[in-house]
Protein backbone atom coordinates (compact mmCIF):
# COMPACT_ATOMS: atom_id res chain seq x y z
CA UNK A 1 0.00 0.00 0.00
CA UNK A 2 1.21 3.70 -0.62
CA UNK A 3 1.00 4.54 2.85
CA UNK A 4 2.93 1.45 4.02
CA UNK A 5 5.99 2.38 1.69
CA UNK A 6 5.82 6.32 2.33
CA UNK A 7 6.10 5.22 6.26
CA UNK A 8 8.57 3.02 5.22
CA UNK A 9 10.72 5.47 2.98
CA UNK A 10 9.98 8.09 6.05
CA UNK A 11 11.80 5.28 8.63
CA UNK A 12 14.11 4.20 6.17
CA UNK A 13 15.51 7.89 5.96
CA UNK A 14 15.42 8.28 9.96
CA UNK A 15 17.36 4.83 10.09
CA UNK A 16 20.34 6.61 7.55
CA UNK A 17 20.03 10.29 9.03
CA UNK A 18 22.41 8.23 11.77
CA UNK A 19 24.90 7.30 9.66
CA UNK A 20 25.42 10.60 7.47
CA UNK A 21 25.97 12.32 10.68
CA UNK A 22 28.77 9.78 11.50
CA UNK A 23 30.55 10.27 7.86
CA UNK A 24 29.90 13.72 7.73
CA UNK A 25 31.80 13.90 11.74
CA UNK A 26 34.05 11.53 10.46
CA UNK A 27 34.99 13.32 7.37
CA UNK A 28 35.60 16.79 9.27
CA UNK A 29 37.57 15.41 11.48
CA UNK A 30 39.66 13.95 9.04
CA UNK A 31 39.66 16.76 6.73
CA UNK A 32 40.71 19.35 9.73
CA UNK A 33 43.15 17.27 11.54
CA UNK A 34 45.49 15.79 8.52
CA UNK A 35 47.05 18.82 7.75
CA UNK A 36 48.78 18.67 11.02
CA UNK A 37 50.32 15.64 10.21
CA UNK A 38 51.66 16.79 6.95
CA UNK A 39 53.32 19.67 9.24
CA UNK A 40 55.47 18.01 11.83
CA UNK A 41 54.68 13.82 11.05
CA UNK A 42 52.22 11.51 12.63
CA UNK A 43 55.39 9.73 14.90
CA UNK A 44 56.13 13.07 16.36
CA UNK A 45 52.79 14.15 16.85
CA UNK A 46 51.71 11.23 18.98
CA UNK A 47 55.25 10.59 20.96
CA UNK A 48 56.21 13.81 21.58
CA UNK A 49 56.28 14.84 24.73
CA UNK A 50 55.85 18.28 25.01
CA UNK A 51 52.37 20.28 24.03
CA UNK A 52 53.02 23.81 24.21
CA UNK A 53 51.15 25.24 20.80
CA UNK A 54 51.52 28.88 21.60
CA UNK A 55 55.99 29.00 22.04
CA UNK A 56 57.78 29.60 19.58
CA UNK A 57 58.25 27.79 17.63
CA UNK A 58 55.28 25.76 19.18
CA UNK A 59 55.03 22.11 19.82
CA UNK A 60 52.75 19.49 19.52
CA UNK A 61 53.04 16.27 21.26
CA UNK A 62 50.15 14.67 22.43
CA UNK A 63 52.05 12.41 24.44
CA UNK A 64 51.38 13.71 27.92
CA UNK A 65 47.32 14.15 26.76
CA UNK A 66 47.08 10.51 25.98
CA UNK A 67 49.19 8.98 28.81
CA UNK A 68 46.62 11.33 31.24
CA UNK A 69 43.82 9.91 29.13
CA UNK A 70 44.70 6.68 29.74
CA UNK A 71 45.35 7.16 33.42
CA UNK A 72 41.72 8.81 34.35
CA UNK A 73 40.18 6.23 32.48
CA UNK A 74 42.39 3.23 34.22
CA UNK A 75 41.27 4.89 37.90
CA UNK A 76 37.83 5.35 36.51
CA UNK A 77 37.70 1.62 35.49
CA UNK A 78 38.97 0.70 39.03
CA UNK A 79 36.22 2.87 40.74
CA UNK A 80 33.37 1.92 37.98
CA UNK A 81 33.83 -2.28 37.46
CA UNK A 82 33.48 -3.55 41.25
CA UNK A 83 30.39 -0.78 41.92
CA UNK A 84 29.03 -1.16 38.71
CA UNK A 85 29.10 -4.99 38.14
CA UNK A 86 28.70 -5.74 41.62
CA UNK A 87 25.66 -3.52 41.62
CA UNK A 88 24.06 -5.33 38.95
CA UNK A 89 25.03 -8.87 40.20
CA UNK A 90 23.11 -7.62 43.54
CA UNK A 91 20.14 -6.62 41.39
CA UNK A 92 19.46 -8.94 39.53
CA UNK A 93 20.64 -12.32 41.40
CA UNK A 94 20.07 -11.17 45.19
CA UNK A 95 18.21 -8.66 45.75
CA UNK A 96 14.60 -8.87 46.36
CA UNK A 97 12.00 -6.99 44.93
CA UNK A 98 11.41 -4.20 46.56
CA UNK A 99 15.07 -3.76 47.45
CA UNK A 100 15.58 -3.64 43.67
CA UNK A 101 12.32 -1.36 42.78
CA UNK A 102 14.48 1.08 45.51
CA UNK A 103 18.06 0.97 44.43
CA UNK A 104 17.63 0.30 40.41
CA UNK A 105 15.70 3.94 40.10
CA UNK A 106 18.58 5.60 42.35
CA UNK A 107 21.39 4.08 40.02
CA UNK A 108 19.54 5.01 37.12
CA UNK A 109 19.60 8.71 38.48
CA UNK A 110 23.01 9.02 38.20
CA UNK A 111 23.20 9.08 34.43
CA UNK A 112 20.68 11.98 34.56
CA UNK A 113 22.88 13.88 36.49
CA UNK A 114 24.69 16.72 34.16
CA UNK A 115 28.38 16.28 33.88
CA UNK A 116 29.26 19.69 35.16
CA UNK A 117 27.19 19.11 38.06
CA UNK A 118 29.64 15.87 38.63
CA UNK A 119 32.31 18.43 38.04
CA UNK A 120 31.49 20.78 40.49
CA UNK A 121 30.74 18.40 43.27
CA UNK A 122 34.26 17.34 42.20
CA UNK A 123 36.15 20.34 42.38
CA UNK A 124 34.33 21.63 45.65
CA UNK A 125 33.65 18.66 47.59
CA UNK A 126 35.69 15.65 46.64
CA UNK A 127 39.37 17.85 45.75
CA UNK A 128 39.56 19.77 49.08
CA UNK A 129 38.53 16.51 51.27
CA UNK A 130 41.42 14.84 48.85
CA UNK A 131 43.93 17.11 49.55
CA UNK A 132 43.68 17.09 53.30
CA UNK A 133 43.28 13.48 53.50
CA UNK A 134 46.41 12.69 51.59
CA UNK A 135 48.21 16.13 51.70
CA UNK A 136 47.86 17.21 48.86
CA UNK A 137 49.61 20.10 47.14
CA UNK A 138 46.31 20.18 45.14
CA UNK A 139 43.32 18.25 45.36
CA UNK A 140 42.76 18.61 41.26
CA UNK A 141 44.55 15.44 40.00
CA UNK A 142 44.01 12.19 38.12
CA UNK A 143 43.18 10.55 41.32
CA UNK A 144 40.01 13.24 41.96
CA UNK A 145 38.90 12.77 37.99
CA UNK A 146 39.31 9.19 38.36
CA UNK A 147 37.18 8.93 41.66
CA UNK A 148 34.74 10.93 39.74
CA UNK A 149 34.59 9.34 36.23
CA UNK A 150 34.20 6.13 37.83
CA UNK A 151 30.95 7.34 39.29
CA UNK A 152 29.60 8.62 36.27
CA UNK A 153 30.33 5.02 34.37
CA UNK A 154 28.58 3.23 37.13
CA UNK A 155 25.08 3.58 35.72
CA UNK A 156 25.99 2.49 32.62
CA UNK A 157 28.44 -0.37 33.34
CA UNK A 158 25.37 -1.62 36.39
CA UNK A 159 22.65 -0.95 33.68
CA UNK A 160 24.60 -3.21 30.34
CA UNK A 161 25.73 -5.74 32.90
CA UNK A 162 21.91 -6.15 34.45
CA UNK A 163 20.34 -7.00 31.14
CA UNK A 164 23.54 -9.69 30.66
CA UNK A 165 22.81 -11.22 33.33
CA UNK A 166 18.92 -11.38 32.97
CA UNK A 167 19.40 -12.65 29.27
CA UNK A 168 21.09 -15.91 30.89
CA UNK A 169 18.38 -18.34 31.01
CA UNK A 170 16.67 -19.76 33.84
CA UNK A 171 17.49 -23.24 32.55
CA UNK A 172 21.34 -22.92 33.29
CA UNK A 173 20.71 -21.53 37.13
CA UNK A 174 18.00 -25.00 37.66
CA UNK A 175 20.66 -27.37 35.91
CA UNK A 176 23.33 -26.09 38.46
CA UNK A 177 21.01 -25.91 41.48
CA UNK A 178 19.71 -29.56 40.60
CA UNK A 179 23.62 -30.59 40.58
CA UNK A 180 23.46 -29.43 44.29
CA UNK A 181 25.63 -26.32 43.59
CA UNK A 182 24.37 -23.59 46.11
CA UNK A 183 23.50 -20.14 45.36
CA UNK A 184 26.76 -18.79 45.69
CA UNK A 185 28.42 -21.31 43.23
CA UNK A 186 25.77 -20.92 40.77
CA UNK A 187 26.02 -17.14 40.39
CA UNK A 188 30.18 -17.56 40.33
CA UNK A 189 30.78 -20.37 38.19
CA UNK A 190 27.79 -20.53 36.00
CA UNK A 191 25.33 -16.96 35.83
CA UNK A 192 28.68 -14.71 35.25
CA UNK A 193 30.66 -16.61 32.63
CA UNK A 194 27.47 -17.05 30.75
CA UNK A 195 27.07 -13.66 31.12
CA UNK A 196 30.75 -13.03 30.76
CA UNK A 197 30.65 -11.00 27.55
CA UNK A 198 27.92 -9.52 28.30
CA UNK A 199 29.39 -8.09 30.93
CA UNK A 200 32.94 -7.07 29.16
CA UNK A 201 30.75 -5.31 26.60
CA UNK A 202 29.33 -3.38 29.39
CA UNK A 203 33.00 -2.52 30.98
CA UNK A 204 34.07 -1.48 27.87
CA UNK A 205 31.31 0.95 27.08
CA UNK A 206 31.89 2.58 30.48
CA UNK A 207 35.57 2.67 29.06
CA UNK A 208 34.22 4.79 26.16
CA UNK A 209 32.18 6.72 28.32
CA UNK A 210 35.33 8.00 30.71
CA UNK A 211 37.28 8.38 27.90
CA UNK A 212 34.98 10.96 25.98
CA UNK A 213 33.63 12.94 28.66
CA UNK A 214 34.83 16.64 28.81
CA UNK A 215 33.50 18.73 31.33
CA UNK A 216 34.29 16.52 34.42
CA UNK A 217 37.99 16.09 33.47
CA UNK A 218 38.34 19.63 32.33
CA UNK A 219 36.92 21.07 35.84
CA UNK A 220 38.68 18.16 38.45
CA UNK A 221 41.96 16.99 36.66
CA UNK A 222 44.34 19.33 37.23
CA UNK A 223 44.91 20.77 33.51
CA UNK A 224 48.73 20.43 33.47
CA UNK A 225 49.81 18.82 30.10
CA UNK A 226 52.61 16.81 31.59
CA UNK A 227 53.26 13.39 31.58
CA UNK A 228 51.97 11.83 34.95
CA UNK A 229 53.96 9.60 37.45
CA UNK A 230 51.35 8.88 39.86
CA UNK A 231 47.47 9.07 40.22
CA UNK A 232 47.65 12.02 42.52
CA UNK A 233 49.37 14.85 40.12
CA UNK A 234 47.70 17.17 37.86
CA UNK A 235 47.12 16.01 34.06
CA UNK A 236 45.14 17.43 31.02
CA UNK A 237 43.18 14.55 29.27
CA UNK A 238 42.49 14.79 25.33
CA UNK A 239 39.19 15.71 25.69
CA UNK A 240 40.00 18.76 28.14
CA UNK A 241 42.76 20.30 25.86
CA UNK A 242 40.23 20.60 23.26
CA UNK A 243 37.34 22.32 25.36
CA UNK A 244 39.50 24.84 26.69
CA UNK A 245 41.97 25.81 23.92
CA UNK A 246 39.58 25.79 20.81
CA UNK A 247 37.95 28.83 21.68
CA UNK A 248 41.44 30.48 21.43
CA UNK A 249 42.92 28.82 18.34
CA UNK A 250 42.98 30.86 15.43
CA UNK A 251 40.77 29.13 12.64
CA UNK A 252 43.24 27.60 9.96
CA UNK A 253 46.02 27.29 12.13
CA UNK A 254 48.72 24.66 13.10
CA UNK A 255 47.45 24.70 16.94
CA UNK A 256 43.32 24.40 15.01
CA UNK A 257 44.27 21.71 13.15
CA UNK A 258 46.44 19.75 16.63
CA UNK A 259 43.05 20.42 18.36
CA UNK A 260 41.28 18.38 15.58
CA UNK A 261 43.91 15.82 15.02
CA UNK A 262 43.64 15.42 18.76
CA UNK A 263 39.88 15.18 18.02
CA UNK A 264 40.52 12.20 15.09
CA UNK A 265 42.50 10.57 17.62
CA UNK A 266 40.09 10.41 20.44
CA UNK A 267 37.31 9.63 18.16
CA UNK A 268 39.38 6.40 16.54
CA UNK A 269 39.83 5.23 20.23
CA UNK A 270 36.20 5.09 21.06
CA UNK A 271 35.38 4.03 17.63
CA UNK A 272 37.39 1.01 18.22
CA UNK A 273 35.96 0.66 21.56
CA UNK A 274 33.00 0.48 20.28
CA UNK A 275 34.02 -1.81 17.85
CA UNK A 276 35.15 -4.35 20.33
CA UNK A 277 32.35 -3.84 22.40
CA UNK A 278 29.91 -4.82 19.16
CA UNK A 279 31.98 -7.71 18.17
CA UNK A 280 31.53 -9.14 22.00
CA UNK A 281 28.09 -8.34 21.97
CA UNK A 282 27.08 -10.57 19.67
CA UNK A 283 29.37 -13.47 20.46
CA UNK A 284 27.16 -13.11 23.58
CA UNK A 285 23.75 -12.85 22.04
CA UNK A 286 24.40 -16.02 19.28
CA UNK A 287 26.59 -18.15 22.78
CA UNK A 288 22.95 -17.60 24.36
CA UNK A 289 20.59 -18.62 21.18
CA UNK A 290 19.11 -14.64 21.25
CA UNK A 291 19.82 -14.11 17.38
CA UNK A 292 22.38 -12.68 15.51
Amino acid sequence: MPKEKLYKLVFAVLAFSSLMFLVGITIILFTEGLPIFSEIGIMKFILGKHWYPTYHPPEFGILPLIAASFWVTLGALMVGVPLGVGSALFLSELAGPKIRSILKPLIEILAAIPSIVYGFFGMVIIAPFLQNLFNLPTGLCAFTASLVLGIMSIPIICSLAEDALSFVPSSFREASLALGANRWQTLVKVVIPAAGSGISTAIILGMSRAVGETMTVLMVAGGAAVIPRSFFEPVRPMTATIAAEMGEAAMGSFHYHALFAIGLTLFLVTFFFNIIAEIISRKYRIKLGLGR
